[in-house]
């Protein structure tokens, strides 16, 4: 019997996948059709763009005839890009509607800086709208002027934000990477408070003197992907997650994230999490159909029963048949791709370099649970480090086949302060490889059953570490989701050196303060009475200020400053006052730490009057350090401030360079914690305190997120390395209000520096 060519099959069907409709949102000059061409030119999936400027022949036509276009689109499989600027509710409305069970709505909004949308809109020539030259300035102010970001209330799906271009290089990189079948998980990605009518305020910085001149150099094409990554409002990360027609993730190494950035659903990225990789298939040669069957059996058996945690099974390659197989079972089973998925990944390095968050890992292990053999059991051991080791010594001797062992990590372990794993899990499966122990000679009735309890015990074991965080975290998880160090930091101090490692591998930058479920039983009674009304009782100062928790890598410096004998190996100068050290990633040349010693001051906020002595002292010591500095290189200059709200537990004075020429400097939130009223300068603080008996603290998230701008002459600049190509070349003087009152430490002959 013929069939119509136009009706799909059935397996037709499923192999076509669901498009997607993605509404572009961005002013003139933002890149909306550079990002389209990228896409589409690097993606196997078919996809359309529909753009008025050019949707009458090459013309511009009307919003019904885009409308038409995209729907026919939708209609023949096709995912479309909406390339239009869609920056006011109103415009966008009726593209969302023709989203519905069969097509994805997305939002990817390329929210740039006001003067580098102004600067390319310009400079551009031959444009599809004929919106170039001077007029532009004026057209891209007065659209951003009605600017109203998305919500996922007007019916999206998944809003992507790009507040900079190596934002933008991740947005392209993830849709470029979607095959026909693959699809992305919802939620809103890039921007920690979505829905605010206008994020930036940067027109009102925009006078006919800001209109980019022809000598800027700019482009409308999106940078190489090694410009700067921002961490302050999300990790610096690598890897791509891709949800498949399973409802499984893989990751795409090198490249980067969709999950694990600080918008991501709360529901997918602060839940409790174990990865493990597929046991017995490796080293002990188990048939892979059969693994997965039993992967696959037993996650739908658990996935439920664990709330709203998640399992991932990993593998290091695209390649790899057991995820192949088990996404293929899972989809069958119908098992919610948010609760199990498959990733790409080296299982020891998920969150620094994959951007996925994991307090719980895997290891298939041998008998003995030693380090050695190959393979994951060697990996994992080794990114451990000796803390690992120990800390599985004193759980168990050895393993035997079909059981588990729970192993919590020490806080000393790169594992856990560079990864957020809190626990091991060492397990045991059957062995179906004639060179290893407990050989079964294919006796696969006998491995079935063993591997059967090995998931279990796996599984149990997780759901116990889940049951017993809940009831330290009230069951919140979002307190264990880190914001790290790239792994590259952390790379640079080996595991032998305890009292610098300490500091080392504890102390962290940009971290969300949290709590770790070792914690001490006052702790522990504290987080589990921890009502409103016990709150205002006892977690208030006498100025209703609230106290802070702070997490155990978070006391890195706390416990140097008590105990300062113990840590000579990274302490510059010891009084009964203060300590002295480096900067473990210092942000400029020099850089370095003035520690108080009195206990319970913890930060800027627990400052009184009593305390203007010790300022004073601290001040003293810092100018000193400074004037040490510039003896040995009378170029430098130098600010002495704290913080308004510290990212580490004990009172400490910042002695920083204004060259900002260091490797650790990488990101938004790094520049503006430094160049910003978060930094407040000692000088005014101790005027502040010794009036009014406290400094004043500016504490606003939004102050992170700022423009960045040269500290000297003030001018914006998209990227980091941007900017900091700039300083190095910049020779302005500095702000008027930074040349009063001694905030900038200069060389003698410069400047006069007493507080």
């Amino acid at each position: 019997m013929d069939m119509d060519v136009d009706e799909p099959t059935k397996g037709q069907e499923e192999k076509q996948g669901k498009p997607i409709i993605v509404v572009l949102m961005g002013a003139p000059g933002s890149g909306k059709s550079t990002f389209c061409e990228q896409v589409m030119g690097s993606s196997v999936r078919p996809w359309v763009r529909v753009c008025q400027d050019t949707i009458k022949n090459g013309k511009a036509g009307t919003k019904a005839q885009c409308i038409e276009s995209a729907r026919s689109a939708l209609r023949e499989g096709k995912s479309v890009f909406i390339d239009r600027c869609n920056l006011e509710k109103e415009q966008r409305d009726e593209f969302v509607k023709l989203g519905g069970p069969q097509v994805d709505v997305h939002a990817v909004v390329l929210d740039l800086p006001a003067k580098l949308c102004i600067s390319r809109s310009v400079k551009r020539t031959g444009h599809e709208g004929n919106l170039q030259g001077g007029k532009a300035a004026a057209v891209v102010n007065r659209m951003l002027q009605k600017k109203e970001l998305p919500n996922l209330s007007e019916g999206f799906g998944r809003i992507t934000f790009c507040q900079n271009e190596s934002d933008v290089e991740s947005a392209i990189r993830t849709y470029s990477g979607l095959g026909p079948l693959d699809t992305l998980p919802h939620g809103t990605f890039g921007q920690k408070s979505p829905g605010a009518k206008v994020q930036l305020g940067i027109m009102k910085f925009l006078k006919k003197t800001d209109v980019p001149t022809n000598t800027e150099s700019t482009s409308n094409k999106v940078q190489d992907s090694n410009a700067s990554q921002i961490t302050g409002g999300k990790d610096t990360v690598k890897g791509t997650g891709l949800f498949t027609e399973s409802g499984s993730m893989e990751s795409k190494k090198g490249e980067q994230p969709v999950v694990g950035s600080a918008g991501t659903d709360v529901s997918l990225d602060n839940a409790p999490t174990l990865a493990f990789p597929s046991i017995s298939t490796a080293d002990f040669q188990f048939d892979l159909e059969k693994a997965s069957d039993i992967i696959v059996e037993k996650v739908a058996e658990f996935v439920n029963k664990l709330g709203n945690a998640r399992l991932v099974l990993v593998d290091l390659t695209h390649k790899s048949k057991i995820l192949s197989l088990v996404r293929a079972k899972a989809s069958q089973k119908n098992i919610d791709s948010k609760r199990f998925f498959t990733f790409v990944g080296d299982i020891t390095k998920l969150h620094s370099e994959g951007g996925l968050c994991c307090n719980v890992i895997a290891n298939a292990a041998n008998w003995r649970l030693k380090p050695g053999g190959g393979g994951v059991n060697a990996a994992i051991f080794n990114a451990g480090g000796p803390a690992l080791e120990v800390a599985t010594k004193e759980q168990a001797k050895s393993l035997y086949p079909g059981n588990a062992v729970v192993v919590p990590l020490p806080s000393t372990s790169p594992l856990f302060c560079r990864e957020g794993v809190t626990h091991v899990i060492h397990v045991l499966g059957p062995n179906m490889n004639p060179q290893r122990p407990n050989y079964l000679d294919n006796d696969y009735s006998k491995g079935c059953k063993i591997l059967h309890d090995t998931y279990t015990s796996l599984f149990e074991g997780f759901a116990s570490i889940v049951r017993t965080q809940k009831k330290v975290f009230k069951g919140s998880f979002g307190n264990l989701r880190l914001k790290l160090p790239e792994s590259k930091d952390h790379s640079e101090s080996g595991p032998t050196n305890h009292s610098t490692n300490t500091y080392q591998k504890i102390k962290r930058e940009d971290l969300h303060e949290s709590e770790r479920n070792k914690r001490s039983k006052g702790d522990q009674a504290e987080a589990e009475n921890d009502s409103d009304s016990n709150a205002s009782k006892s977690n208030l100062h006498s100025d209703g200020s609230k106290n802070k928790s702070w997490g155990t890598w978070a006391q890195a410096v706390y416990n140097i400053a008590m105990h300062p004998e113990k840590q000579r190996d990274v302490v510059l100068e010891i009084s009964d006052d203060v300590v002295v050290l480096n900067d473990l990633y210092p942000k400029a040349q020099k850089h370095l730490l003035v520690v108080a010693r009195h206990p319970g001051l913890d930060r800027l906020a627990d400052v009184c009057k009593e305390h203007i002595q010790l300022l004073r002292t601290m001040h003293a010591v810092g100018l000193k350090w400074a004037e040490k500095f510039l003896h040995d290189d009378s170029t430098l200059v130098f600010r002495l401030g704290y913080h308004s709200e510290p990212s580490m537990r004990q009172l400490h004075l910042h002695v920083i360079s204004q060259d900002f020429n260091s490797a650790h400097l990488k990101n938004k939130k790094h520049w503006n914690s430094f160049n910003t009223a978060f930094f407040r300068d000692s000088v005014d603080v101790l005027e502040e305190v010794s009036s009014d008996g406290k400094a004043i603290l500016n504490d606003d998230e939004s102050l992170m997120s700022m423009e960045l701008r040269c500290n000297r002459c003030r001018s914006a600049h998209p990227t980091i390395p941007k900017l900091k190509l700039h300083i190095g070349r910049c020779r302005a003087s500095f702000p008027s209000t930074l040349l009063e009152n001694g905030r900038l430490v200069t060389a003698p002959s410069n400047s006069s520096n007493d507080p």
